[in-house]
């Protein structure tokens, strides 16, 4: 490799690289939802070649397999966003066939049967309560949810066995089989604003199963409560953030204790069902996944005296599937120079172990390492953001320069974005880019009220505070301010249009992918999980129709003066390629220059590998017209 005073001095943005469109493409496997049992680790597996999702096994000395026959998309659709497709069981494994959304059982010998009928229902979070029965979270079409029992030979359809609340999630048996706890939440709230733990005995056994009264364990309108796990002990633990975080507390004998108050959150915002950050060793201690400053770490609890051992861990993301089997861990994590992989710790010797990855093998050199960055806000505030500066072993460029800079708020806008290896980040740093990602106020991973302060202020704090990071980068002398464009998909596809439209010439262009840009719109049509959403975010649909017009880009294209790349799929069901289709429009009448894909077949996020492909490229050929039409 050249030393730096040797390499090749190409200006910024038209570097050279190794790290082509298609590797982003193709390197696209994803790892999801890990559970274990016995001394077998088990997880989703969606691969590229065909966007199938298969259920995929790990055992020692035996390697991986699939556990799912061919022919089998393991996927629900429940809440839109899915999760808890699958589950072990005394039967076998019951998984959600994508095509139909019913419930199939594979037996031990590979028989594959369905044990629900064909319906317009939705299944999540299955769970097993016996050898013979199963209790799972049932969706009707329109809603609400329902708790349901069935039995897993298919002789009997679901039936209900608790109701009345607009949604349901995480139910969990005692270790005695006596007791069951769950989630419910009720609009306007999403599970992340206010939700509430419930505890009921069981007064049957299998499809027979009764409940007696629900007792209220925790949660309300401005407490959220999610992931309740019973521990050896009998005690029900579970995630409340009553104190400002996202924190471990137990249930013991009707009282609810804090187990580890700190500042950090133990759990992400449950857009799906079968989230698990914590699991308990057979030894009562338990296994947990912490956030602190947008860094995950691994951890040990020992409740009875409240010392939290941190784990010695290569990893700085972490999803939110950690469990435990035997001695061992199993989880999904990546750091800034490796892509999500399914790993596993012994905890005797403290060995790593990774047993599924799809790491593209990039060189070296040609990785940008990130830096985590606080930004003073303009109101005082802060702003968490992380910066990658242009990186490529072969080439640089004179030190007088600034590279460009892309923006990149996260999606969400309740989310926040992982530090790991992203393909399409380093795409863009290998070619001499920066690249800026930002954890705008609203985001997770921050506290409660870092997550709420983005209510009523979608479309104004997210934009100043993405303002504020590229103005903080300028002025320390690290970009390029006259060459700086910003981007986003969905939520954040919205945010970077609002910034065309705000009364700043911060940006020289934008883009947006399947971005949102018309609220009512938005709102109308959104799956039933999030159709309140906007009512936190923005103000109390109808009543504040004028603020949902006022902060929609849409109506706003007049202001709109820079080139605009726009990117959808034309089967969207959450953002509708009528409101990417309407801006479109409205920005070519204006005479205003626009890049323009749709992709047929593609809903919320393209998913197939010409598609990405193209899509890279056509991006990267805009963000290079911007920096030749203003030099």
């Amino acid at each position: 490799m050249p030393s730096d005073d040797r390499r090749e001095l190409i200006s910024y943005g038209w570097w050279p690289s190794s790290i082509g469109a298609d590797v982003v493409a193709a390197r696209s496997t994803s790892y999801d939802a890990v559970h274990t049992t016995g001394d077998t680790v088990a997880w989703l597996e969606t691969r590229p070649a065909d966007g199938c999702t298969v259920v995929t096994t790990w055992t020692p000395g035996q390697g991986t397999k699939d556990a799912t026959p061919d022919g089998f998309d393991v996927s629900t659709s429940i809440h839109a966003y899915g999760g808890g497709a699958y589950t072990y069981t005394p039967a076998g494994l019951v998984i959600v066939n994508a095509e139909d959304q019913r419930l199939h059982l594979i037996d031990p010998d590979g028989a594959v049967r369905p044990i629900t009928p064909p319906s317009d229902d939705r299944y999540g979070d299955l769970l097993p309560l016996d050898a013979t029965t199963l209790v799972c979270v049932r969706e009707r079409p329109g809603g609400p949810d329902e708790l349901v029992v069935l039995p897993l030979d298919g002789s009997a359809p679901p039936r209900p066995v608790h109701e009345g609340h607009d949604f349901y999630a995480f139910p969990q048996t005692s270790r005695d089989r006596r007791q069951l706890a769950w989630i419910t939440w009720d609009n306007p709230d999403l599970p992340w604003d206010g939700s509430d733990l419930w505890v009921a005995d069981l007064l049957a056994a299998g499809p027979n199963l009764r409940l007696g009264p629900a007792r209220h364990v925790a949660g309300g309108p401005d407490e959220s409560v999610i992931q309740p796990e019973w521990g050896p002990d009998g005690a029900l633990h579970f995630i409340s953030d009553r104190s400002g975080w996202w924190n471990l507390h137990c249930d013991r004998d009707q009282r609810v204790e804090p187990l580890l108050p700190m500042p950090a959150e133990f759990a992400d915002a449950p857009w799906e069902l079968g989230y698990s950050t914590y699991a308990f060793l057979s030894d009562g201690r338990i296994a947990c996944r912490y956030r602190q400053q947008g860094l995950d770490h691994l951890g040990i609890l020992d409740p009875a005296t409240g010392y939290l051992e941190p784990l010695s861990v290569p990893f700085t993301s972490i999803k939110p599937y950690l469990r435990a089997t035997r001695d061992r861990l199993a989880f999904i994590a990546a750091s800034p120079t490796a892509t999500p992989a399914v790993v596993t710790l012994c905890l005797s010797d403290r060995r790593l172990r990774v047993v599924a990855s799809d790491n593209p093998g990039l060189h070296a050199g040609d990785i940008s390492i990130p830096e985590s960055v606080r930004v003073p806000a303009a109101d005082g505030g802060t702003v968490h953001a992380t910066y990658y500066p242009p990186t490529n072993h072969a080439v640089t460029a004179t030190i007088r320069q600034r590279p460009p800079l892309i923006l990149q708020p996260h999606p969400g806008p309740t989310s926040h974005t992982p530090l790991r290896l992203d393909l399409r980040t380093q795409f863009f740093t290998s070619r001499g880019f920066a690249v800026a990602t930002v954890d705008y106020r609203g985001s997770t991973g921050y506290g409660r009220t870092y997550r709420t302060a983005l209510d009523g202020q979608w479309g104004i704090l997210d934009v100043q505070d993405c303002v504020d990071v590229v103005a903080f980068l300028a002025e320390r002398g690290t970009i390029d301010a006259n060459h700086t464009i910003i981007s986003g998909a969905s939520a954040s596809g919205f945010t970077a249009l609002r910034a065309l439209t705000a009364t700043t010439n911060r940006f020289a262009g934008g883009a947006s992918w399947y971005g949102i840009t018309d609220l009512a719109t938005f709102r109308a049509h959104v799956p039933r999980f999030q159709r309140h959403h906007t009512d936190h975010l923005v103000g109390v649909w109808p009543d504040a129709a004028s603020l949902y017009r006022e902060r929609s880009p849409v109506h706003h294209a007049a202001q709109i003066t820079q080139s605009v790349m726009i990117i959808y799929g034309l089967d969207d069901d959450i953002v509708s390629s009528e409101q990417a289709e309407a801006i479109v429009q409205a920005l070519r009448q204006r005479g205003v220059p626009v890049t323009h894909l749709a992709f047929p077949g593609e809903g919320h996020g393209l998913r197939r590998p010409d598609n990405i492909r193209r899509a890279i490229e056509t991006e990267l050929i805009f963000y290079r017209t911007l920096l030749t039409s203003s030099q």
